[in-house]
């Protein structure tokens, strides 16, 4: 891992408690929105953006609430809930470099809001190609600019409106600084040499294909693991597809409904009544009972696909991606004294650059190349077969010849 740095001053940060542009109001008319639009449009330079989001009070991800400052004091708070259509923000900033902290995390909401970036700067992956042991939006504002910002509702409902000034001053705050941190962490990045690897990593984030949907996404409920038979596993199917319905319905996180753990507790009891589902403690919470009479259909369902071989669900789902790291010296152990020689040489690497391993080269990518390696091994073929995986160039410069030659010639592994 890279040496942990000092911060860029040791002076007392700062309190900054509100926006020097005042507290803005919230944008929920077609009219102001295409005023925005327009001043957003006359504006130069990068744009601050950020979202607010409800999770654990609405279901899925998306934005409630989004932050836009370009050249001014003046800041923008777009309710993307409120409206119909956010085209003409689109349109105002077409080519424009969007400053995001954590983008990762906001351009799925933001494109489901119909909004996506030209060009990209990304605070918290600046600060991880640095080598910064700290990348919150906080810490990286006190390392950089020595200041602090009042933040008192972070876990806040977002969905809720009106919202308080208090709630319109934290969201504010989100995207105050973004400018000047942005040109303190590009001349930082210039005298590491790492400007060109940090937009290159922008610039994948915005090449990145969207996820397809998670095939049989219900076997991540947590606690399948302890279902040892087809028949219960069908009945965990079954219960939650219905949660994830009644969820999307309701506009409400599936756990608020009905829990994974009891999810799972209810699978296993199989109750045929409600009086018996009551019985399971953990449906006693007032949500889960609501919806009892559901709740044993969705069970009967799963019973009744049980009782067909041809759609009741496997107890495991064959995948092509390697096996479980700690099962590779039994399985493989030549890819596993590959994958060890790889690790420990990247890791002094990335030491020497102050870049996570992570970052460096993904530790999926990794797994699967020692896993599976190209064949014949060489460093074209090592080359393209790190391109394949969507490794970027300055990955590949960085780290192919280190790769090829532990492919070839791995350490004993050790004890």
């Amino acid at each position: 891992m890279p040496a942990p740095q000092t911060p860029d001053n040791e002076q007392e940060p700062v309190l900054v408690q509100a926006p020097a542009g005042g507290i803005p109001p919230v944008i929920d008319t077609e009219a102001q929105l295409r005023h925005a639009a327009e001043k957003l449009r006359q504006g130069s330079g990068p744009v601050a953006v950020d979202t607010e989001r409800a999770s654990g009070y609405r279901y899925g991800q998306r934005a409630f609430l989004i932050q836009l400052k370009r050249d001014s004091e003046t800041i923008w708070l777009i309710d993307s809930e409120a409206l119909e259509d956010l085209q003409p923000i689109q349109e105002a900033l077409a080519g424009v470099e969007w400053i995001l902290h954590a983008a990762i995390q906001d351009l799925p909401s933001l494109h489901q809001a119909g909004l996506w970036p030209d060009q990209l700067f990304d605070t918290e992956l600046a600060g991880r190609l640095l080598g910064y042991p700290r990348v919150s939006l906080s810490a990286l504002l006190e390392r950089k600019l020595n200041i602090t910002l009042a933040k008192e509702h972070s876990a806040a409902d977002w969905s809720v409106r009106p919202l308080t000034e208090a709630m319109r001053n934290y969201a504010a705050l989100d995207v105050e600084f973004l400018h000047e941190l942005r040109d303190a962490m590009i001349r930082e990045l210039e005298d590491e040499h790492k400007l060109e690897i940090a937009y290159e990593e922008f610039d994948s984030l915005l090449a990145r294909p969207n996820k397809p949907p998670r095939k049989d996404p219900w076997r991540k409920t947590s606690g399948i693991h302890e279902i040892n038979d087809r028949k219960t596993l069908a009945i965990v199917r079954s219960l939650w597809t219905t949660r994830e319905k009644l969820a999307k319905s309701r506009d409400l996180p599936p756990g608020k409904l009905l829990n994974d753990r009891t999810l799972i507790a209810v699978a296993k009891a199989k109750p045929r009544t409600v009086p018996q589902l009551m019985q399971i403690p953990r449906m006693r919470r007032k949500a889960a009972a609501r919806d009892a009479r559901r709740w044993l259909q969705a069970i009967q369902d799963g019973i009744k696909v049980a009782q067909d071989p041809d759609k009741v669900p496997p107890m495991r789902v064959a995948s092509q991606a390697p096996p479980a790291v700690k099962a590779w010296r039994e399985k493989d152990p030549l890819a596993a004294r590959r994958l060890q020689t790889s690790r420990k040489r990247l890791a002094r690497l990335a030491e020497e650059q102050s870049i996570p391993l992570e970052n460096l080269l993904l530790p999926e990518t990794l797994r699967e190349l020692c896993w599976r390696p190209p064949e014949p091994i060489t460093p074209g073929s090592v080359e393209r077969r790190l391109r394949d995986l969507g490794a970027r160039p300055w990955q590949i410069q960085a780290t192919s010849a280190i790769i090829t030659v532990a492919l070839l010639d791995p350490d004993p592994l050790e004890s």
